[in-house]
């Protein structure tokens, strides 16, 4: 499930400017679909960071002061 290598395949197209030269030379409706996948990459970020904040600071003294330890 955690598939590291794709990640940064993706990371590297991103990076390298390959996927703003790619986006630049396709279609439009090539460009609406990728467009749409760096949206969901974008909501995957959020998703992580909150997952990585909770279990970072899930039964510490900091997460009890911010009242995460009343969570589940």
């Amino acid at each position: 499930m955690l598939d590291i290598a794709y990640l940064n395949k993706i990371e590297a197209y991103i990076a390298s400017g390959d996927l703003a030269q790619d986006f630049e030379c396709s279609p439009e409706e090539r460009r609406i679909e990728m467009l749409e996948f760096l949206e969901k990459l974008m909501d995957l970020g959020e998703a992580a960071d909150k997952v990585a904040t909770e279990v970072i600071f899930k039964g510490s003294y900091l997460g009890a002061m911010v009242g995460m330890n009343d969570q589940k």
